[in-house]
């Protein structure tokens, strides 16, 4: 069925009519968890990220380089969705907070490593268990078809909104006066 989005664009959709009310009433229940991290940090990690200046950008790439194993900055930019200045600038900055370590990689020593800094891997592992704890217990409430149709139906979604993210690269923002 063609429908017409908020923006006014066309969308083609297999989506019904109450799966996309209720998919508009979960979403903003999801931001709202999302935008909690910040107070459900550890207070050794908040405070960091309080004196540093640091968001939640900067934690989706401590997320990741702790949850990746050491990774490169073009990696990281390319597994979040990043220009590659916006990950270096992102890395440097959570590497200055203490939070990142870099080193060379020994199989290529024109590649820079990252990994997450010993003395604060314990609490942002802990961080990050007590904030997946709910999806987990979520999913073992599902049959394993749910779950997989679950886990392809979050993989699709950040697929688009990566598409989107490229997209609004390369288109200027219009002004908003």
């Amino acid at each position: 069925m063609d429908e017409a989005s908020a923006d006014g664009a066309d969308v083609t959709s297999n989506v019904s009519a109450e799966q996309r009310r209720r998919l508009t009433t979960l979403v903003p229940m999801v931001s709202a968890y999302l935008r909690r991290a910040r107070y459900d940090m550890p207070p050794v990690i908040r405070e960091v990220f309080e004196q540093a200046g640091l968001g939640a950008r900067h934690g989706a790439v401590l997320s990741f380089v702790l949850s990746s194993g050491p990774a490169s900055v073009s990696e990281v930019a390319r597994q979040l969705g990043l220009g590659l200045t916006n990950a270096s600038q992102l890395s440097g900055e959570l590497t200055r907070a203490g939070l990142l370590r870099r080193r060379n990689d020994p199989a290529d020593h024109r590649r820079t490593l990252l990994s997450a800094a010993p003395e604060y891997r314990a609490a942002f592992e802990e961080f990050l268990a007590r904030r997946s704890a709910g999806l987990f217990r979520a999913m073992d409430r599902l049959t394993p078809e749910e779950r997989h149709g679950f886990i392809a139906g979050l993989q699709a979604w950040v697929d688009e909104i990566a598409a989107g993210t490229e997209e609004d690269r390369s288109v200027p923002a219009e002004r908003k006066d």
